[in-house]
């Protein structure tokens, strides 16, 4: 486990909201409302501020990386006195301390800093969808930029037609022992500087590193009912580990375009109809367009008054959650007055305004 130097100096949880004990709903849910909030998109120079709470969400949404912020956390003059300080360049990790004691019992082999599989790097990228791809899911490509494994030798650091060989100091082990009468001190290997393993002929495009910074597209699926601002993690997509340790994480941005109809409150879908005043005052029968494409029925009773909204159970939006249930589709009606009349119609409501009672404008 890394410490990050920013999390001595920043309370993750203030900064979403929520208690220390909060659940996960409950982070994801103060994530979701600070995200429409400060996205800069609908508010326009709070770029940094929607990092910080990206940057919260990032952790405390992630149960592994929570624990270990907590643990960090609980440290505290720790964070104060080599994070926290004025001028601080002391970059703490966890497993040093580890390193330490157990080196002194000769139970630090293969854990020193520079040993062991590493996890590599989260990497971050954007997706822009429209509308429908949101409601319904969809499956795209995004393009990632940062380190990846070599294309050349697929991450082994070795020239194409040799391998890497055991080290022949640590046979394999990336550390070794150094005895000192009553105390062992373990130590990463000089010889293959912890890796077990030295090149003997190096790879030309990552110069024996196993890695290189390069463009790629990566194909990922968006559950059905994502919602705009919404970051998608994709396991095992991030940057390359090290000596053989998983690779990290990519965390994926969601903006969904506008549609030319239909709005959205949350998980439901909403539309406007227009009806004329007869309608409204006897009552109809109109048809709805859905997001399916197909149309439903709607009755709208005698005397309804213009703004009325009316809830059609199920026809929302999926839920972006396993198992949930889908939106419904809020259907409102607005009474659509003509701008002009023709001497028809102008003597029809003219005498229909005789028998009209006045409304109620007090």
């Amino acid at each position: 486990m890394t410490v990050q130097r920013e999390w001595f100096e920043k309370d993750y949880y203030k900064i979403l909201g929520v208690s220390k004990d909060a659940s996960d709903k409950e982070i994801t849910k103060a994530y979701r409302k600070l995200a429409k909030q400060y996205h800069p998109d609908a508010n326009p120079g709070s770029e940094e501020k929607f990092k910080e709470i990206s940057a919260a969400y990032d952790v405390l949404g992630d149960q592994t990386k929570r624990k270990e912020y907590d643990e960090a956390r609980s440290q505290g003059p720790m964070g104060g006195g080599f994070g926290g300080g004025a001028g601080a360049n002391f970059d703490f990790k966890v497993e040093d301390l580890g390193d330490l004691i157990g080196g002194l019992f000769n139970r630090g082999r293969g854990t020193s800093r520079g040993t062991g599989p590493q996890r590599g790097k989260d990497l971050e990228a954007e997706v822009h969808l429209s509308f429908e791809e949101a409601a319904k899911g969809a499956t795209t490509t995004v393009n990632v930029v940062g380190d990846s494994s070599c294309s050349t030798c697929g991450g082994t650091g070795a020239a194409p037609g040799t391998v890497p060989q055991v080290c022949a100091r640590c046979q394999g082990s990336g550390s070794i022992s150094d005895n000192q009468g009553f105390f062992s001190f373990s130590q990463p290997c000089p010889a293959c500087g912890g890796r077990g393993i030295v090149v003997t002929k190096a790879c030309p495009t990552c110069r024996g590193t196993g890695v290189e910074r390069r463009s790629r597209q990566v194909k990922i699926r968006i559950p059905a009912g994502v919602e705009p601002g919404q970051r998608i993690r994709i396991r095992g997509k991030g940057g390359p580990g090290k000596n053989g340790g998983p690779a990290g994480d990519l965390i994926v941005l969601v903006h969904v375009g506008r549609h030319e109809r239909f709005g959205r409150s949350g998980n439901d879908l909403t539309i406007t109809i227009p009806i004329s005043y007869p309608e409204a005052a006897l009552g109809t029968v109109i048809s709805v367009p859905t997001l399916e494409g197909t149309k439903i029925s709607l009755k709208v009773p005698p005397g309804t008054r213009s703004g009325k909204t009316f809830r059609v159970r199920g026809r929302g939006i999926p839920s972006s959650k396993k198992g949930g249930t889908p939106g419904d589709l809020l259907v409102t009606v607005e009474v659509w007055v003509p701008e002009s009349l023709d001497q028809k119609q102008r003597k029809l409501l003219e005498e229909l305004a005789k028998y009209t009672p006045e409304p109620p404008r007090d």
